[in-house]
């Protein structure tokens, strides 16, 4: 049997950073755009509510399919174990945003 990967994906999303999981992954027919899609949250019954957590389960309850910004984009890792979904408050200072200007001609 094939184990489904496990993608954690990390982006920057007014002031917050999310750490989500999902299986898919792949680039969108917009321009700069990514599709993830399969969002997986850990389901273990734990003692301690994890609030973010809760959040980010309720935030995507019902969607399909998340597109998001390239330049938005922290960081993918294809993992091993399902981890915590998170989100996290940030110094806006701290992050820049990728951009790049494709109209300058050579």
């Amino acid at each position: 049997m094939v184990k489904q990967k496990i993608y954690k994906i990390k982006f920057f999303q007014v002031g917050e950073v999310y750490e989500i999981f999902a299986k898919n992954i792949h680039q969108s027919d917009f321009y700069a755009f990514l599709e993830i899609e399969d969002y997986i949250f850990d389901t273990k019954n734990n003692i301690v509510v994890d609030t973010s957590e809760e959040k980010l389960k309720s935030e995507f309850l019902g969607v399909k399919k998340t597109l998001l910004p390239i330049n938005s984009i922290i960081r993918i890792d294809e993992v091993t174990e399902l981890g915590k979904s998170k989100i996290s408050k940030t110094d806006v200072a701290n992050l820049a945003p990728l951009s790049i200007d494709f109209s300058k001609k050579k």
